[in-house]
């Protein structure tokens, strides 16, 4: 098979991946395209701005994903505290595994622990594996919730979802100095400015919980999840304090500190560092980036978006 100019080559695709990348070949000429942050090309799908990698990645996981029940999708936008929340779901799942002064997260990134869906989807040209993790199937996803197939978030088979969002403000200003660090250096750089008005455009390479209640209230929220996954807490794990164990361990200043998290490693073949994903972890930060006229402007712009939705960042 010639391999697509816009992914990367996989092993031999099985057919059902083969007629997948053929359709996506077709379809990407067809949608809008812009100038993103760290690439210089996104597509437009289904009213949002995303990677090719990302596009083919959604198509196969409507085309051929087989869910389960028992599947926890950890659903966040970038630089939403991603990779704590990867930690945490992982932590409270395998609390009977592993023993906390000899946990995995001293040892790996949580990006190691918890695939990221849309990558691993596409490995070996098959669901083989995927299909081979063990349940319950830990799983991280950038793709926004609508894409995702019915049969994952409607039916009697759904998945669980764990979303966890941020002050836009916040997430800009924390997406802005990540995307400094990968933007290739034969692309000129992007002034804030810029990308403040890409972002206000909905222009953002790969578009629960919030964050705010998380930095508030780290115990409540950590047993909120657990209930949620249907893994409550049980009062002798209360009494030993296994709550405040998990908030310990995966908090920004112990995974921050872990060498595995301090070194400048990739994995497997990602263009990004285990300390990339480290910077401050503050709410509030923006306010040493943003002028009151641009955050004035993004507050207008979530306000309208949340609109009778009940829900905002006040």
């Amino acid at each position: 098979m010639e391999t697509s100019k816009n992914f990367p080559s996989v092993e031999t695709p099985d057919e059902g991946y083969q007629k997948t990348f053929k359709n996506c070949d077709e379809l990407l000429p067809t949608l809008p395209e812009s100038k993103g942050w760290r690439v210089d090309q996104l597509f437009q799908y289904q009213g949002f701005w995303i990677l090719s990698f990302g596009i083919r990645g959604s198509i196969l996981i409507n085309d051929h994903f087989k869910p389960r029940p028992t599947d926890i999708i950890v659903a966040t936008s970038p630089k939403c505290r991603t990779t704590w929340l990867r930690a945490l779901v992982f932590s409270i799942i395998n609390r009977h595994s592993f023993d906390f002064s000899d946990h995995p997260l001293h040892k790996a990134n949580s990006r190691e622990l918890v695939p990221f869906f849309e990558a691993f989807i596409q490995k070996g040209g098959s669901t083989s594996f995927v299909d081979g993790i063990p349940s319950p199937r830990l799983l991280s996803t950038h793709l926004p919730y609508s894409l995702f197939p019915t049969r994952m978030t409607d039916d009697t088979s759904a998945c669980r979802f764990v979303y966890i969002c941020r002050d836009p403000k916040d997430v800009f200003v924390s997406k802005w100095h990540f995307a400094k660090k990968l933007r290739p250096k034969e692309l000129p750089p992007l002034s804030l400015e810029k990308t403040f008005d890409l972002f206000c455009k909905g222009v953002s390479d790969r578009f629960g919980i919030t964050y705010w209640d998380v930095k508030k209230e780290p115990l409540g929220c950590v047993r909120k999840v657990a209930e949620f996954l249907g893994v409550p807490f049980t009062p002798e794990e209360e009494n030993k304090e296994t709550v405040e164990q998990i908030v310990k361990l995966c908090s920004f200043e112990s995974m921050s500190n872990q060498d595995v998290n301090k070194l400048d490693k990739r994995y497997q073949q990602s263009p990004i560092s285990n300390s990339d994903f480290f910077r401050k972890g503050e709410v509030g930060d923006w306010v040493n980036h943003l002028s009151p006229q641009m955050a004035e402007k993004l507050d207008q712009i979530t306000e309208q978006k949340l609109q009778d939705t009940g829900f905002n960042f006040h």
